[in-house]
């Protein structure tokens, strides 16, 4: 015969059930602050301008990385998914990667044709990591 001191208390699976429901509605939270953020980031990721002093920081970058040996460097880097082809074309070594980027990327893009390709530079981009199986960051490298 089971006794009242046997069965787990009412009260106890109460406090068990709101902990997890506690739990559930903070990954809830966290997960709309990390989209808002992503929001946010990409948002300045599509506004933000090469600035004027862009070329002197620029200029000074490859120098520093000459004088240490280095014959490219990285530029930039951003989420695969900035790309109108989620990163494709860069994965695959398609001559038309830069025709997918958007935003910042592409205004790099640009100033890089302007400024530096007369002089001899060149460019090149690639998937940096793989998270999950899929496409994840993209580097974008000035090489001499």
């Amino acid at each position: 015969m089971l006794t009242a001191a046997g069965v787990i208390n009412a009260r106890e699976l109460k406090r068990i059930a709101d902990e997890k429901e506690s739990e559930k509605l903070q990954q809830i939270l966290t997960r709309c602050k990390e989209e808002e953020e992503e929001r946010h980031a990409r948002q300045d990721f599509m506004e933000r301008e090469v600035k004027p002093e862009g070329l002197e920081r620029f200029n000074a970058w490859v120098r520093r990385a000459a004088e240490q040996g280095h014959g490219e460097i990285e530029i930039l880097r951003f989420p695969s998914h900035y790309c109108t082809d989620q990163g494709r074309a860069i994965n695959n070594f398609e001559e038309c990667w830069p025709d997918t980027l958007t935003g910042f990327a592409r205004k790099v893009y640009d100033a890089y044709v302007e400024y530096a390709k007369p002089q001899g530079f060149t460019i090149r981009a690639q998937i940096l990591n793989y998270p999950d199986g899929g496409l994840g960051k993209v580097g974008m490298f000035i090489g001499w």
